[in-house]
């Protein structure tokens, strides 16, 4: 078989695996929420990150040294800088604003822009052009997160820096995402970086934990659903699916899924907790379809 036919092969497999990855994907991105709800009931949000990255790093710990290539020392260094990023920055950043005051509903909705700030660095860092239908369907896709959002939007009375906090820690993870993408070499298998990336964040996030007082878990049953669920899903299956599609499709093509992650933030709140549906919410998912489908699409 020639080369050509090879990648036409390889692209028409790629093809047909998006929407499975895509499903992945959203289902583990908006699941953070669920295990936010049940841990932070009983636990500063610090603390809840702090043994979120930690236990996901011990379990991933003896797989990262038994398996896949021997880990070299200019490689992990390499992995810690993106987990400082990518972990400790990005939901570090997130959790202090909002213990700062800011409204949670704004923070999600400045977190929701993230594929939108992708978009926009992945011509200049990566050279991939998105064409005049994927910047519509960009744009559709934000105004359908808009119309999800309106109804929990506020801006409330927090300093000013804590709201440029929560645009700094997106834009960090969008540029965190694309040098990854960048990288041509060096490339670790997802699981061995996996781990490096979040015990670095363990690490730092326990020095906070520590600041604020004792790091010990608390030992309550929503506590430990919490954290089952933020490791197994919001961090294993999320962070691991995000990174390998990052290595298989274009970097505006994964996060544009992520646009779909408020509307089923809202199912998984209504599903679970009870919390009511509104109209305006299944307009904004209406509208979000549409937008990731033209974007995703090019």
């Amino acid at each position: 078989m020639t080369d050509q036919a090879l990648t036409a092969t390889t692209a028409q497999q790629r093809r047909f695996l998006w929407p499975l990855m895509a499903t992945l994907l959203i289902i583990g991105w908006s699941s953070g929420f669920v295990g936010i709800r049940y841990a932070s009931e009983e636990a500063s949000v610090v603390l809840v990150l702090f043994w979120r990255t930690l236990l996901s790093g011990l379990i991933l710990l003896p797989f990262a040294l038994t398996i896949g290539p021997r880990m070299q020392w200019k490689a992990v260094a390499g992995q810690m800088w993106f987990g400082v990023m990518s972990v400790f920055l990005y939901l570090g950043g997130f959790a202090l604003a909002i213990e700062q005051r800011v409204p949670t509903g704004l923070v999600a909705l400045i977190s929701d822009l993230l594929p939108l700030a992708i978009a926009t660095l992945s011509q200049p860092v990566l050279g991939e052009r998105l064409s005049g239908r994927q910047w519509l369907g960009t744009a559709i896709a934000v105004a359908g997160v808009l119309i999800v959002s309106l109804d929990s939007l506020s801006f409330g009375s927090a300093p000013l820096w804590a709201y440029g906090l929560t645009v700094g820690s997106m834009l960090i993870f969008a540029l965190a995402s694309v040098l990854h993408k960048r990288r041509r070499v060096g490339h670790m298998p997802v699981h061995q970086s996996l781990c490096i990336h979040t015990l670095t964040g363990s690490v730092l996030f326990g020095i906070c934990a520590l600041m604020q007082g004792d790091i010990a878990p608390p030992m309550t049953q929503n506590f430990a659903i919490g954290m089952v669920w933020l490791v197994l899903i919001a961090t294993f299956a999320a962070y691991s699916v995000y990174y390998t599609s990052l290595r298989l499709f274009p970097v505006a093509k994964v996060s544009a899924a992520i646009y779909l992650s408020p509307p089923v933030t809202m199912l998984w709140a209504w599903a679970l907790f009870s919390e009511p549906l509104t109209l305006a919410m299944f307009v904004g998912l209406g509208v979000t379809l549409v937008g990731v489908f033209m974007t995703s699409r090019g």
